[in-house]
């Protein structure tokens, strides 16, 4: 009897340690949980608090995005600091403590973070300093220094700048400001969402880009809470998907490589907190390519007479291209998140815009080597409304006949359709194009 007491004590004492064991993980989660609390009430308070920091920028209409739908912008592009990071870098630094400001902060970016973060700090006093990826536009890196931020460039991208700045944050005990999964940066980002609601109040569809997911999570938890009926769509560039296969796949994941134009949201891995915000509150997040971003860069400088950088011309390239669902006639707003666009890619930017609207085309014609060729061309294209605005002229090829010549021609173009209109003319006036 002895021995079947033992055993039952010790089964007992296996179960009980296993059962603590379970129930330390589940309540380190929910104080984990529970600490991570957004409120409405936070997102207020940011807002109350950044009236001494920010400028409200303007929702401005623009109903040439799209024909089918009234669409506005709202305008972060024109933020301070040339993007919506400032709102939520600045609040979170209001709320440290004494404590957590005598040892500065640290922050990792791909740039417009950054300078939030730099401003933010200069502004209470607080020294910073900041890891960027060393591809981060040098415009980005210089404006950061402009802030009064020390810069720490990491090789690699955002991830690597991330695992630098722990580093740091560790060997140094400095307060970490994380650009998305914070629980005041997020709020921060979510006076977007008020200004929104009070400047278009009967928007039905608001379309945000996505990186991290900072941004989405806070103006869509703000505006579900205020107006429930307003679908709120993630973008994301089609070579950095991260919070596109998280949400399908229904868990974190992270991509092993991320490439495209717009590096403010070029991310390999969503936030813990954020994926739980975009599962709950965001209603889809779509992709578009690089071809579609530089055509939305090109829309906003033409059209609208703004600067925008790759991210924050996202919202644009998926309405303008209708890669979101059910907007026809509905009042769709696109928050351009920043204008902090490296001059130095700008003129590559929109020459890949103008190619993918039908606004250029290069034309490669084979030619007889005999005098009038080029004129006939010429007439022809300017007859039609084209401008020639480059010519190289190329005799004989390994390709054609020895007395051949190619004539490749680079023109303006209206569109598409006067692309095709040019070159049946010329094929029907006898001149063999060989380039498609």
């Amino acid at each position: 009897m002895a021995g079947l007491w033992s055993a039952i004590r010790v089964v007992t004492r296996r179960y009980y340690v296993f059962a603590s064991s379970q129930a330390r993980a589940f309540f380190i989660t929910e104080k984990k949980r529970l600490f991570f609390m957004l409120t409405l009430d936070k997102v207020f308070d940011a807002s109350n608090v950044l009236k001494e920091v920010i400028r409200p920028t303007a929702c401005i209409h623009a109903p040439k995005v799209n024909p089918d739908c009234d669409v506005y912008l709202k305008t972060e592009n024109l933020q301070v600091t040339g993007s919506f990071k400032v709102r939520g870098a600045y609040y979170k630094i209001s709320q440290l403590s004494d404590e957590e400001k005598s040892h500065g902060v640290i922050a990792c970016s791909a740039g417009n973070h950054a300078q939030g973060v730099a401003l933010a700090a200069t502004k209470n006093g607080i020294k910073s300093i900041i890891c960027l990826p060393d591809g981060a536009p040098i415009s980005k890196v210089e404006a950061t220094k402009g802030y009064g931020a020390e810069v720490c460039l990491v090789p690699g991208v955002y991830d690597d700048a991330y695992a630098k700045a722990i580093e740091l944050r560790d060997a140094n005990g400095y307060t970490f400001i994380h650009p998305f999964d914070d629980e005041n940066v997020i709020a921060g980002q979510g006076t977007i969402g008020l200004e929104i609601l009070s400047q278009v109040a009967d928007a039905d569809v608001i379309v945000v880009p996505v990186g991290g997911g900072g941004l989405i999570s806070g103006v869509a938890f703000t505006v579900k809470q205020l107006k429930p009926s307003v679908r709120v769509y993630g973008v994301q560039a089609e070579g950095a998907p991260s919070m596109v296969n998280s949400l399908k796949d229904g868990k974190i994941e992270c991509l092993e490589s991320v490439h495209t134009i717009a590096d403010g949201i070029k991310v390999k891995e969503p936030g813990e907190h954020t994926f739980e915000y975009c599962s709950k509150y965001v209603d889809g997040v779509v992709t578009v390519s690089d071809d579609e971003i530089s055509s939305a860069i090109l829309h906003l400088i033409e059209k609208q007479k703004l600067v925008s950088e790759g991210a924050g011309a996202t919202p644009v390239a998926a309405v303008m291209f209708n890669k979101i669902p059910d907007i026809k006639g509905k009042k769709v707003v696109c928050l351009v998140s920043g204008g902090n666009i490296d001059v130095t890619i700008l003129s590559r930017v929109i020459k890949r815009g103008l190619l993918k609207s039908g606004r250029s085309d290069t034309l490669t014609i084979q030619l007889e080597d005999r005098p009038g060729q080029l004129r006939d061309v010429s007439e022809i294209i300017s007859k039609l409304g084209g401008n020639v605005v480059s010519v190289h002229h190329e005799r004989a090829s390994e390709d054609s006949d020895i007395t051949d010549c190619l004539l490749r021609l680079v023109l303006e173009t209206r569109n598409f359709d006067h692309i095709r209109e040019i070159r049946q003319a010329l094929t029907a006036a006898g001149f063999k194009i060989v380039n498609k």
